[in-house]
């Protein structure tokens, strides 16, 4: 006999939970299946323990050059180990948030591992294979999420080479760390090792780190870190890694000239890949592509009654994505008139030193689909909250269509970058032109200030730049 909900999500992660809570305040009765740790990989092994580390490592770069405040701070130290727990305990904080706002939203939360057995059930089973209960729904919303890959013939053992979740618990910072990939997870990483003492080099094999970034805040960004003694291997292929002496050995090749890298330790951070095994699909017929489930705008499957939301249907793998999917799938499936989520004014955020944050277009994309553009840019350096708290480095660029005075875009590295940057997430959102946000009032002295600058500097405006 199974148990019947209205809805039934699989998986607890940003795009999970929320989806259960809101299809809950929404009048349905509704569970949650969960294997591991409520609130999923972002709040328990990514999102949220990486910025606990990164708040450690701003400390700890801020008192590196606390001289420069006139403080005499004498010697330093710092507890590795503590500073790893404080992150886990922060990621364990809000995991019983969210089994509270479970409880508090009437979610009956499932553990174990759930498998479709038909297009409306599912069976779930513990950690050694035996069976919870059999539930059943009219709506089941896969939210399973994704994991890191590798490079084919290479593996993640969680010692010599690892993983983000690795990285988040090591019981001591590596002389020497190679980071495999630039993207957020891989530079955030970066980061935070070097801050405390590791000597680490970036290896990208697309021409710039950050490649979904803008090419300009890419180059600031990589000046600063570069300047931070990070080292960057940008357009370099990974040909093999060998662990089998004391140091590991990886093999890179850059314009068909090989060489080969020394470290302690191996990071392996170039994206991600669908948790779509184990779970029954087979069993119902979803349709897949290379893993990842395919859905229509509505977030459904080619099967009736089954969703699919966040990393696991692939596109920008970002929680607040997921977040924002669960929601707009739940009000289709309650009957609303939900609209689309627009995707053209993604946020998305890489919490290094300086930050780089980003929304819409980038120069080559918008001059590539053919838009006239206008452009403007404001550095960190002209704006006096940067200099009197000391963090000039970086610069906004905002991207307005020509033709409509439409901003299009909007890229910041620099100081609280991924905080300065909903204002321009609004504009792209709400199709906002120059004319409307050329008279927004900044507060001074402010780093938003930085991006009203920007602004009307694209339309030579600009009092300050």
């Amino acid at each position: 006999m199974s148990e019947r909900f209205d809805v039934i999500v699989l998986g607890s992660g940003p795009g999970g939970y929320v989806a259960a809570i809101k299809a809950a305040q929404l009048g349905k009765n509704v569970a949650c299946i969960e294997k591991a740790e409520v609130g999923g990989v972002c709040l328990n092994w990514g999102c949220i323990p990486t910025k606990a580390l990164i708040k450690n490592a701003d400390m700890w770069h801020d008192i590196q050059k606390a001289g420069n405040m006139g403080f005499s701070m004498g010697e330093n130290s710092f507890n590795y180990p503590e500073i790893v727990q404080r992150s886990r305990d922060t990621a364990a904080k809000l995991s019983k948030g969210i089994d509270f706002l479970f409880k508090k939203n009437n979610v009956t939360l499932i553990r174990g591992n759930g498998k479709f057995n038909s297009e409306k059930q599912l069976d779930v089973t513990d950690s050694e294979g035996n069976l919870v209960g059999t539930y059943e729904a009219e709506a089941i919303i896969i939210a399973t999420g994704a994991r890191p890959r590798t490079i084919p013939g290479i593996e993640i053992d969680g010692k010599k080479i690892i993983s983000s979740k690795e990285a988040l618990v090591l019981d001591k910072i590596p002389e020497s760390i190679t980071v495999i990939g630039a993207g957020a997870i891989g530079v955030e990483f970066a980061y935070i090792f070097n801050t405390f003492g590791s000597q680490v080099t970036i290896v990208e094999a697309l021409p710039q780190i950050m490649p979904n970034e803008d090419a300009e805040i890419a180059k600031e960004a990589a000046r600063a870190l570069k300047k931070q003694k990070i080292k960057i291997n940008d357009g370099t292929m990974v040909k093999a890694i060998n662990t089998d002496s004391e140091k590991i050995q990886t093999i890179i090749e850059k314009k068909g000239k090989e060489k080969s890298l020394e470290s302690d330790m191996v990071l392996m951070a170039i994206g991600v890949q669908p948790n779509t095994e184990n779970i029954g699909l087979e069993n119902i017929g979803v349709e897949t592509d290379r893993g990842w489930i395919t859905v229509d705008e509505n977030y459904k499957t080619n099967v009736d009654g089954i969703y699919a939301i966040g990393d696991v249907i692939g596109g920008a793998c970002l929680a607040h994505v997921a977040s924002t999917e669960g929601i707009n799938a739940v009000e289709k499936i309650c009957g609303h008139d939900a609209g689309l989520v627009n995707y053209k004014a993604v946020p998305g955020c890489t919490y290094c030193h300086p930050q780089v944050a980003s929304v819409g277009m980038t120069e080559a994309k918008a001059l590539e689909q053919g838009f006239e553009l206008k452009i403007g840019k404001c550095h960190f350096r002209a704006i006096g909250k940067a200099i009197a708290i000391d963090e000039i480095a970086g610069m906004v660029k905002v991207i307005f269509d020509a033709k409509t005075g439409i901003l299009i875009g909007g890229h910041i590295v620099g100081a609280e970058a991924t905080e300065l940057l909903a204002e321009l997430v609004l504009a792209v959102d709400k199709q906002m032109t120059f004319d409307q946000m050329k008279t927004v009032i900044h507060a001074h002295p402010t780093l938003s200030e930085t991006v009203m600058e920007a602004i009307h500097d694209a339309y030579d405006e600009a009092i300050h730049v």
